[in-house]
């Protein structure tokens, strides 16, 4: 202390030279104090716990025209906010038209209804036109036939089939539409429906012989009339559970392979970990369904056909991209103490195979599917096991034990505008159907948009089985399976059934953005013909069903869906197996079924 004040005396008193010199003495020294002890860090790093020297501030760069904001006081104090933000465009002169479906409108659920903040209706209307020529072996009628002196089992094979199809839906919901679920919502939906089919033979399209080989009809179904109610938000992030009552759309799996269907029932539902896992609890009790559009008919008694669902759902499991499903599936059917035909006449429960008798069994289904990506490989996997008893077995009358199984898959991967895919499907059939054991595997409702979907042969027909049964077909329409069914719509599952192999591949080329080509081809097999050979009377017959290829061309003139027009053509080229089945006096080679599809969205 001291020395510093003998320091700072001698300083002031020195001479100005001296002081001069020693205050560069001082600066040194206190420049020596602060350096770092340490090398500078290396370009690019920063050394822990030390301030960095702060970038310099922005320039501003002054404009002498530009106008300053106004202050508070200039605003008007008998104004407030608009509340309602969806009808701030109309403050700007942008007023929308009720038939434009393409901007903000309120009849479409864009903004709430006038006078209310949160109520939202919509209106959806869509226009199904299909026309389709086909070709597959049909029977001659036992009675009688247009052309006497015919063959005694097969007819000639083109028919033709038209639908039209208008479907109203209407839908009122409370709710901000947006980052949450709707609070409640409460729906119907009405399809009106007129169809026209004509084919070369009598006693196909109806019971009676005396009925002509043509047939017009119209029908409507209530397709979905239902309440969906928010019990609760469960996380910020607006994780909730949910009640839905009513006749609802449901899909048990990704691609409708065991149960996809319009039904009555309650399903709770919900999610969590931001959407992470989702889930569904629910119970359904079949609708009888119109024969010839396939609508629901709420006018007939419900079916004692129950259908229980409980599955969960994993976003990002096992890989990220990928979301995993287990399900768990019980199918429960009273119905062997029924006699029930269709509207045409034809007898579907029970149905008439094998002993001709009535059914009940209980089935439950155990599976995984998949759908997502793994890095660029696309994929969807399905797999179920099926396991139950069945009241009386067709062949035997006894009661037999249900244990079948399901596989299926279609990786795809994309080269820019080109998507190639393949498809593996494999379906248990029975290859001992006189013992305890029923081992072909059959869904409740299946509707798979796979392997081509209805643009196939093989999916989009039905083909009658010919003396084996009576109104019997080897696949249902719009389904993959050879489950040997009366109806898919009205008629029972069957476990006594040949099973179904697929091999296919398939390439979709988004050629515009308005067009897009899609191929496929299609190798089918049995997996067993031992229920055929025993329903048949027959010795042998190959497992191999043939070749089926397909093509449809895609377009949406407004590169949207309120205008979809669809063209699409297959060709079955008939195996061993299908032509030991049906060897028809005509030699047809070849079946072929034309879809032309226009479908008008508002």
């Amino acid at each position: 202390m001291r020395g510093g004040l003998l320091f700072a005396l001698l300083l002031v008193t020195a001479p100005l030279a001296q002081r001069a010199m020693a205050a560069d003495v001082i600066g040194d020294l206190i420049e020596a104090s602060s350096a770092p002890a340490d090398p500078p860090p290396l370009e690019g790093r920063r050394r822990t716990g030390r301030v960095e020297e702060l970038p310099p501030p922005e320039a501003v760069r002054p404009n002498p025209n530009a106008i300053n904001a106004p202050p508070p006081e200039a605003f008007p104090t008998d104004q407030v906010p608009i509340p309602d933000r969806w009808r701030l465009i109309e403050a700007v002169g942008v007023h929308s038209r009720w038939f434009d479906p393409y901007n903000q409108n309120t009849i479409k659920g864009d903004r709430p209804i006038k006078g209310t903040h949160d109520w939202f209706f919509t209106l959806t209307g869509i226009s199904d036109s299909l026309i389709e020529p086909r070709s597959f072996p049909l029977p001659v009628g036992s009675q009688t036939t247009t052309r006497p002196g015919s063959n005694d089992n097969f007819g000639r094979a083109r028919s033709f089939v038209g639908s039209q199809t208008v479907i109203l839906g209407l839908a009122l919901t409370k709710g901000s539409t947006a980052y949450k679920p709707p609070e409640i919502e409460a729906r119907l939906t009405l399809a009106f429906n007129d169809n026209y089919a004509q084919v070369p033979e009598k006693r196909i399209l109806s019971i009676s012989p005396s009925n002509p080989p043509r047939r017009n009809d119209a029908f409507v179904g209530v397709q979905e009339a239902f309440i969906d109610y928010h019990i609760r938000n469960v996380s910020d992030r607006y994780d909730f559970d949910s009640v839905r009552v009513g006749i609802q759309p449901f899909s048990s799996d990704f691609r409708g392979f065991l149960f996809q269907d319009n039904q009555l029932g309650v399903r709770f539902f919900g999610d969590r970990d931001n959407n992470r896992w989702q889930y569904n609890l629910a119970a359904f009790q079949r609708i009888e369904k119109d024969t010839n559009s396939g609508l629901n008919d709420v006018g007939q008694p419900l079916r004692r056909d129950e259908v229980y669902v409980a599955n969960l759902y994993r976003q990002d499991l096992p890989f990220p991209g990928l979301t995993s499903q287990v399900s768990l599936i019980y199918n429960r059917n009273r119905e062997a103490g029924e006699i029930h035909h269709d509207d045409n006449g034809f007898p579907v429960r029970p149905a008439l195979i094998g002993n001709d008798r009535g059914r009940d069994y209980d089935v439950v289904y155990l599976g995984y599917n998949a759908d997502g990506h793994i890095g660029r490989l696309n994929l969807t996997a399905s797999a179920y096991s099926a396991t139950g008893r069945d009241r009386n077995n067709i062949f035997t009358g006894q009661p037999a034990h249900i244990q079948s199984w399901f596989a299926a898959i279609e990786p795809s991967y994309d080269f820019d505008w080109i998507r190639i895919r393949g498809s593996a499907l494999y379906a248990s059939g029975d290859k001992h159907p006189r013992d305890n054991r029923e081992t072909g595997f059959d869904a409740i409702v299946e509707n798979p948009q796979f392997a081509g979907a209805d643009t196939s042969f093989w999916i989009r027909q039905s083909i009658p089985f010919i003396g084996g049964g009576q109104a019997i077909s080897i696949n249902g329409r719009n389904g993959v399976l050879a489950d040997l069914r009366s109806s898919k719509d009205e008629g029972q599952s069957n476990f006594n059934n040949p099973g179904t192999v697929l091999l296919g591949v398939g390439a979709d080329f988004d050629l515009t953005p308005r067009v897009r080509l899609s191929t496929n081809v299609n190798r089918l097999w049995f997996d067993n013909t031992q229920v055929l050979q025993a329903l048949r009377n027959e010795g042998s017959i190959p497992t191999s069903l043939g070749w089926d290829y397909s093509a449809s061309v895609i377009w949406r003139p407004k590169m949207t869906q309120n205008m979809v027009f669809r063209g699409s053509v297959a060709v079955f080229d008939p195996g061993r197996g299908f032509s030991d089945l049906f060897t028809n006096s005509n030699g047809d080679n070849r079946y072929y079924s034309v879809l032309l599809n226009a479908i008008l969205n508002f």
